[in-house]
């Protein structure tokens, strides 16, 4: 698995060498990590907030275990290969040896980078109200413990710091300088909200992989990724806009089936030997007859 890993995450470092802004697409299941790769991405991220919901049907506040998270991170990751998977690992779901052990297990896992944040447990969601954090000495503790605790340097680490909602602005740049010293690769302030904040970070984190975390309804602008490129950033990533456009289809969906006159004709659906062609079911009825074939032979 290691071998695998390193392939994957030697495709983010070129990925994040490369001069275009990476636009990386959040998926919540193996199927949405499977249906980004096939659209075109060239990244996906595992979000926690779909995972909670979707895999537990929980919010995002820190309900699911380590253990969960990265069962989930080793079918995401499987579902997209060959592109590298940024995974969600909330805040380290401890301490430091804590975010050293989840680390070592989302990379076995086949992630590609691993995503952790300053916010006490239980966490909440980013454009929640209410977070707390821990202190920018545990918290830089926790990315060190990440960083050391890495196969390969390949394997990225995204500090993310949600200190701009709790301690503000300056206090979030204070921690993103100190998770850099710490050895974070990427660098991921969580909530700024005007435009100038996010124009300030490019300005002071110049030459950083930045991550434009872009929220439906949050709190950040959503700005295009070509304006975010001109500001420095790196990663414009769109976490849950597939998971609630999917909810609310859903919605639709059941409240037809339930009303008792079926599924609408002009309901937009995947038709069902386009599904089990994105699921791969052709190709694998073909490699199981090509190897009855070969067992047969004389």
């Amino acid at each position: 698995m290691i071998e695998r890993t390193r392939k994957m995450t030697s495709s983010l470092d070129a990925l994040l060498r490369a001069d275009d802004i990476l636009i990386v697409p959040g998926a919540y299941d193996a199927l949405s990590a499977k249906i980004a790769m096939q659209a075109g991405a060239k990244a996906v991220y595992m979000t926690g907030f779909g995972i909670a919901g979707a895999s537990f049907g929980l919010p995002d506040i820190g309900l699911v275990s380590a253990a969960e998270m990265t069962e989930r991170v080793k079918a995401l990751a499987s579902a997209c290969a060959p592109l590298p998977l940024i995974a969600d690992g909330d805040n380290g779901h401890g301490g430091p040896l804590n975010a050293a052990r989840l680390t070592a297990a989302y990379e076995q896992a086949g992630a590609a980078c691993i995503q952790i944040e300053d916010q006490v447990f239980p966490k909440r969601c980013g454009h929640m109200e209410n977070k707390e954090v821990v202190s920018i000495e545990e918290a830089s503790a926790k990315i060190r413990a990440a960083a050391g605790a890495r196969a390969t340097s390949a394997f990225k680490i995204m500090a993310r710091t949600d200190a701009r909602a709790t301690h503000g602005f300056d206090e979030a740049l204070t921690r993103a300088e100190a998770f850099l010293k710490a050895g974070a690769d990427i660098l991921f302030i969580e909530a700024p909200r005007t435009h100038e904040e996010i124009r300030r970070i490019g300005e002071v984190f110049s030459g950083v992989s930045l991550v434009a975390n872009l929220v439906e309804d949050g709190k950040t602008p959503m700005l295009a990724p070509a304006e975010l490129q001109a500001m420095g950033y790196k990663i414009a990533l769109y976490p849950v806009s597939a998971l609630l456009s999917v909810t609310a289809c859903l919605q639709d969906v059941y409240a037809q089936l339930l009303s008792g006159t079926g599924l609408d004709p002009a309901t937009r659906r995947q038709s069902f030997s386009g599904y089990n062609d994105i699921v791969g079911l052709p190709r694998m009825l073909a490699d199981a007859a090509a190897l009855t074939q070969e067992a047969e032979s004389p």
